[in-house]
């Protein structure tokens, strides 16, 4: 039996009790399993006049319901009833707000009862933003097997490296078996190869009981090639006069397409209990015509809605742009918590590795103190002309240095390269310790990319699992990828020098080799990722909590010298660093050196070649 009826949303944050043990998040898109057997189905669909549901192999069909949407509610539907939604020309579909899947984007959605998961960490708070060290992980590639249940297994090693927040590439619903996740059709599924939801679930609880907090890697700018019934049978979804570089741009002016991936957001912190969100490439969101931007709508609706523990969103934007980072009188952020700053890294692959091809060529003419301005102000590029005559950015020097997340490498930044180097196979082992200190003890947040902790030397490549021509597309395209990072190798002349994104092996040859970690070079180098980490936590992390406006200073210094002075909320952390070979002048400091590269290097006028130190005075 189906019929219509109105539907009063369930809201698990209005519960008794201030953290239940049972979560599920009402969407308003898609399936939701109400209870005794009767599930809602809902989809927008404005450009068709019939829609029918596909559950266990019978049509019905669905309802008008106003404004495009369409609705029923079906009986004797219990949680994982496989359905469908089947288009007038016959073609079926899965649900764009699917929770699971049966066989990937191509197989029907499942039906789900979200609450039958228990929490087992259910006093969580989560850790505050400035305790931050983040750790930039890829479920498929992360563990040998490439699950949800096996990446938790190894996170004890994680907590006691003293990371606090782990950032997961995305794992929504893409095609094929592999992939980095930003080609995502389904945004609200996790991916059938990392497991089920409440493996997830799992996963996440588990994070928590070590002390982690766990951020998602979510895109709302696109979806991918294939998949989604979307693009050829919503077509008002999207923006027709606009693209992006990965395909359709979507229509952020019309309600229901802002409802759709807020409460994606709002799903992923409540249903999965996340502790934060960071949005891909922001800069590839317009919604210049709506009275309220889509993106300042969102982290108010996060802000007012999820309560009672700590929630962080923070973003990818190459515009350099300060207005969504703006900090109330407390010192807290507005609506979000920071930005991913490319400048910093740009600046300091160059200085590190003299590499000057592609995005970082920019920064090629004085490095060292293009990389000083990023970490005394922030963005590099604050409004000057760019070398197409177009001024980029904004000042950026009012905002703690907290707004920004810097790194010396990502999973773009490695992945993208032609042969998918790693930074430690690039510059000269005592430049990598110089520059792994200078990121751990200055007062941005620190970004770490999965096995830098322990030096692993094999590769990361981008992998995909496509077909046929869009296959032959996306290797083909690799080498315009990676004219873009590191430039083109000398032996590399066409795509097929370059590993085939959709062959098994790029993929098994980006995992990690866990037993590395126990080798003595392996065990060397995380035991000065953890002595780097205690001591920010000791020197560093106290002082973030309501930092000055314009804390950062960076000091006139010598050619290849770092020399900059932060004020911080109690204290004055002070920066020295010679990137060069040669001996070199520095500004003094006034503070005690509380860590030093190579050990022993003292407080004088002068530093050696490739060496920093670090002071601190508590005021």
């Amino acid at each position: 039996m189906s019929r219509t009826r109105d539907f009063t949303q369930f809201d698990s944050r209005k519960e008794a009790s201030e953290r239940p043990a049972k979560r599920a998040f009402p969407k308003s898109w898609g399936a939701e399993y109400l209870s005794d057997g009767e599930a809602l189905f809902r989809l927008w669909a404005p450009d068709i006049e019939r829609l029918r549901l596909q559950v266990d192999g019978r049509n019905r069909e669905m309802l008008p319901a106003g404004a495009g949407w369409f609705t029923l509610v079906v009986e004797d539907v219990e949680p994982g009833t496989p359905y469908r939604f089947v288009m007038p020309d016959g073609q079926a579909f899965a649900d764009p707000a699917s929770r699971a899947q049966e066989g990937g984007v191509d197989g029907p959605s499942i039906v789900l009862d979200p609450s039958s998961y228990r929490w087992s960490a259910p006093g969580w708070r989560g850790h505050a933003w400035e305790e931050a060290i983040l750790y930039e992980i890829h479920i498929g590639t992360f563990t040998p097997e490439g699950t949800f249940r096996a990446a938790a297994e190894r996170l004890n090693q994680l907590a006691s490296l003293g990371v606090t927040m782990l950032q997961v590439m995305p794992v929504n619903q893409f095609p094929g078996e592999r992939g980095w996740g930003y080609d995502g059709v389904l945004p609200y599924a996790p991916h059938h190869a990392y497991g089920a939801p409440d493996d997830m679930k799992a996963f996440v609880d588990a994070a928590h009981r070590h002390g982690l907090s766990v951020m998602l890697d979510v895109v709302y700018n696109h979806f991918g090639p294939r998949g989604s019934l979307l693009q050829p049978y919503v077509p008002s979804f999207f923006d027709p006069e606009r693209k992006t570089p990965w395909g359709p741009a979507i229509d952020f002016s019309r309600p229901q397409v802002r409802r759709f991936f807020i409460d994606n957001a709002l799903y992923w912190l409540e249903e999965y209990d996340l502790d934060g969100l960071r949005l891909d490439a922001v800069d590839q969101i317009v919604d210049d015509s709506s009275e309220k931007h889509f993106l300042v709508e969102l982290a108010e609706r996060v802000h007012g809605e999820v309560t009672g523990r700590r929630r962080h969103l923070v973003m990818e934007d190459h515009r350099n742009i300060t207005r969504y980072l703006e900090r109330n009188r407390a010192g807290e952020a507005l609506l979000y918590e920071a930005v991913w700053n490319h400048d910093v890294h740009h600046a300091a692959h160059v200085a590190a590795t003299g590499e000057t091809a592609g995005y970082v060529g920019i920064f090629a003419d004085d490095p060292v103190r293009k990389f000083a301005k990023g970490l005394a102000e922030g963005f590099i590029h604050q409004g000057e002309p760019s070398p197409d005559g177009e001024a980029h950015g904004e000042p950026s020097g009012h905002l703690p240095p907290t707004a920004f997340i810097n790194f010396l490498q990502n999973h773009d930044q490695v992945g993208n390269r032609a042969l998918g180097e790693r930074l430690i196979s690039l510059t000269d082992p005592r430049m990598l310790r110089v520059m792994t200190a200078i990121l751990l003890l200055s007062p941005q947040i620190p970004l770490l990319f999965m096995g830098e902790d322990y030096g692993e030397t094999q590769g990361f490549r981008f992998f995909s699992d496509y077909q046929g021509a869009l296959a032959r597309e996306t290797w083909d395209n690799r080498i315009n990828e990676a004219a873009n990072f590191g430039g083109i190798p000398q032996n590399v002349s066409r795509p097929e020098d370059i590993a085939d994104p959709n062959l098994v092996d790029t993929f098994e040859r980006s995992k990690l080799r866990w037993e590395h970690v126990r080798r003595p070079e392996g065990r060397a180098f995380r035991g000065r990722f953890r002595e780097l980490i205690a001591k920010r936590r000791e020197h560093v992390v106290p002082g973030l909590h309501s930092v000055p406006p314009r804390s950062g200073e960076m000091l006139d210094a010598e050619p290849g010298v770092i020399a900059v002075d932060w004020r911080l909320a109690d204290r004055i952390l002070q920066l020295r660093a010679n990137l060069s070979e040669q001996e070199k002048s520095i500004p003094p400091v006034s503070g005690s050196i509380f860590h030093a590269e190579p050990m022993g290097t003292g407080a004088e006028t002068v530093l050696p070649g490739l060496s920093m130190v670090m002071a601190v005075s508590v005021l």
